[in-house]
């Protein structure tokens, strides 16, 4: 009954909150085998937004990164944290299916699903996709503030995430916005409605309060934690696993993780940070503010890069500001991915215009035409929501509708009829360019190497991932070709 089981985040949430998901395949495959071995519940590797990131900027295959990892590891569950596919505003039901049967086949065993407005359709939708693929599914219920986020509406998004007959369901706190006081408010709650279905813990530290929501969720019966290994864990990251399992093992609880085995890991990644000049995630000291905008911490660093494009950096603060209004008047959309960078551009323009709503982004009118769900018609303040739907730019906007088509139609609109399933599904996210790029770099992968091997090690590490009859090292002084 004491027995703690962990998911480890570290090659997704941890690199995507601290290196804004610049790891390479390369860097992941040296570590994967002890990762694989260290005991975790599930190792969770892979977002719909990293695809768009291996391909544009570093023509990689993102499914030949699952496969790799799934060959050099297979013990332990790989998972993808998804909201959908949307990349249009609404989930296109055809290309969800292929995108799981697609993970399925490259080795992903589980996947947390979200939506950035709790809705029990689109997690239906998104669950029941998965699951034909024989991907289990864990439901997401997202935590924000506000004041239509109370208790009560958590009561009621659990009972519906608990109708759809999850895997398990997780209490996500994306922002860091939980305290240990509402831990001890919600948890017991999500636990009585659950009965049976495992309840999951993720919660980030950008206020400093993540390990401290951690002991609080145990204390009360969570099972099941999320955490990251340094240098990926912490700031805008998750709990550190070294911190976890300590502050655990003191409190009298059983954790199987193997955190000597860790180590190497830590270290290989401390090295990658150093040499490649990446963030090192330190614990955060806390911050009101935090509660008050709820901007994430990404998020907070691409504010700052558009204001300095334009020499406004000076009025980040007034942006930020300006963010509480702004998602105030959007019906206070919770903060994550797309909706918190539509309210953080839209703050950022209304400042740098000193007025609100005079330039209003694409975004926004979408949002406004509720082509990213939410009720908007009755949550936006209609002023606001008036105001942006009578630009000329919102009525081009209004026009576009979206319809529901079948695999082949979509393959024939894109002109993908001789593409294999995957090069298919990257025409319907990616720009073809970029997908020629990526395919022109071939499928060899470069092995970060921060160990010393030695040379009959290296050699088999190349010859499992690299495709060709030849290889060959070199350094100063030193040439060796085997062919």
């Amino acid at each position: 009954m004491n027995k703690i089981e962990l998911v480890d985040v570290t090659l997704r949430d941890g690199h995507q909150s601290l290196w804004a998901e610049r790891m390479t395949t390369g860097m992941m495959l040296p570590i994967i085998g002890r990762l694989d071995q260290a005991g975790f519940n599930a190792l969770e590797v892979l977002s719909p937004s990293f695809i768009g990131k291996c391909v544009r900027d570093l023509s990689e295959d993102p499914f030949q990164r699952m496969r790799l990892l799934h060959q050099k590891g297979g013990k332990t569950p790989l998972r993808v944290n998804a909201g959908g596919l949307n990349v249009f505003g609404t989930d296109q039901p055809a290309m969800l299916d292929l995108f799981w049967r697609i993970m399925a086949e490259t080795g992903i065993q589980e996947v947390r699903v979200s939506d950035s407005w709790n809705d029990p359709k689109v997690w239906k939708l998104r669950a029941g996709s998965a699951s034909k693929a024989g991907v289990k599914p864990i439901i997401n219920i997202t935590y924000s503030i506000s004041p239509k986020h109370t208790t009560d509406y958590y009561v009621q998004k659990t009972k519906e995430a608990l109708k759809l007959k999850p895997f398990r369901i997780c209490l996500k706190d994306p922002g860091g916005l939980l305290t240990p006081e509402r831990t001890r408010e919600l948890v017991p709650l999500m636990l009585k409605l659950a009965k049976d279905t495992p309840l999951e813990l993720h919660t980030h530290c950008s206020t400093g309060l993540g390990p401290l929501c951690v002991i609080e969720a145990v204390k009360l019966g969570v099972k099941i934690i999320n955490t990251s290994i340094p240098p990926l864990a912490d700031d805008a990251s998750l709990p550190s696993v070294f911190n976890v399992i300590s502050n655990l093992r003191v409190l009298g609880y059983q954790v199987d993780v193997d955190e000597t085995s860790l180590y190497p890991i830590r270290e290989h990644f401390e090295k990658i940070a150093l040499r490649e000049n990446f963030p090192v995630g330190r614990p955060v000291e806390f911050d009101s503010a935090q509660y008050i905008h709820q901007v994430p911490g990404g998020m907070i660093s691409n504010l700052r890069n558009q204001l300095k494009e334009v020499g406004a950096e000076d009025k980040l603060p007034l942006a930020l500001e300006e963010a509480v209004q702004v998602r105030a008047d959007f019906g206070y959309p919770i903060m994550v991915t797309p909706l918190s960078q539509f309210v953080g551009s839209q703050a950022a323009v209304n400042v740098m215009r000193g007025k609100r709503y005079e330039q209003v982004t694409d975004q926004s009118i979408r949002f406004a035409l509720g082509h990213f769900g939410g009720n908007v018609a009755n949550d936006m303040n209609p002023d606001v929501r008036e105001k942006i739907l009578n630009s000329p730019r919102a009525k081009e906007l209004s026009r576009s509708s979206f319809q529901e088509l079948s695999l082949s139609e979509l393959r024939k609109n894109l002109d993908a009829q001789s593409l294999s399933d995957e090069d298919f599904l990257l025409s319907y996210l990616m720009r073809k360019e970029d997908i020629q790029k990526m395919r022109s770099k071939g499928t060899s992968v470069d092995l970060y190497q921060t160990e010393s091997l030695d040379l009959s090690e290296l050699i088999k590490d190349l010859s499992s991932v690299a495709k060709g009859n030849m290889i060959h090292i070199s350094k100063a002084g030193f040439n060796l070709t085997i062919g």
